[in-house]
């Protein structure tokens, strides 16, 4: 190779190195760009995170009032105390955690167990009053609104049945809800708060008989 063909070579590779280069720093330029933009997000994510925090408290806390507001009233009439349900409202890892408690009025220090409270009974409509809420805020077009209560009177004395299952009654009419209720207390409990009264009987041959009481 004569000396002016090598002085081409030279220029041609210096042209491609210097072509190398400038991308290099267009795409230099762009990572710290995007770098800087990771940055600002990093700073910022700490307020928007307690921002979402406070807006989900603030959103939900309306919808916990009146879940208290209802429940309160539920064990009001069924129970004939004047006992409150409010709920113990957490923020954990970004999700909002509830804890719901029961206490006399003016006496939120005394805090009983929902779960073992008048013999389980607070546990029965605290679980049916959250079922009937939770049913009626599904979207229509892609849910039955069609409920099964299996024994959930199952702690509660015989003389609350009645007023439990009217309250159950007035709910589910406002709210356009199908609900079907399985107990082992006498029907008798029942008659003045349903549209319908089946009852299941033992059978030799089919092993179960429903029989219409009422409807």
């Amino acid at each position: 190779m004569d000396r002016a063909a090598e002085l081409r070579e030279l220029e041609s590779r210096l042209m491609r190195l210097s072509a190398v280069a400038e991308s290099r720093v267009d795409e230099h330029a762009r990572e710290r760009e995007l770098a800087g933009a990771a940055q600002d997000y990093l700073a910022l994510a700490p307020h928007a995170a307690a921002r979402l925090e406070d807006l989900s408290s603030a959103l939900f806390g309306k919808v916990l009032d009146e879940i208290e507001a209802n429940l309160t009233h539920a064990i009001r009439e069924i129970l004939g105390q004047d006992r409150v349900v409010s709920t113990l409202r957490e923020v954990k890892n970004g999700r909002l955690n509830v804890s719901f408690r029961i206490h006399n009025a003016g006496e939120e220090d005394a805090v009983e167990d929902i779960m073992r409270g008048q013999g389980g009974s607070v546990c029965n409509i605290l679980s049916v009053g959250l079922r009937l809420i939770a049913l009626s805020q599904l979207p229509e077009d892609r849910h039955r609104p069609f409920l099964v209560l299996d024994e959930q009177d199952c702690w509660l004395r015989p003389s609350l049945v009645p007023k439990f299952m009217k309250l159950i009654a007035e709910i589910a009419h406002r709210l356009d809800l199908q609900v079907l209720v399985i107990s082992h207390h006498s029907i008798d409990l029942f008659s003045n708060a349903v549209d319908r009264v089946h009852r299941i009987r033992p059978d030799r041959e089919l092993g179960a008989r429903i029989e219409a009481v009422k409807g």
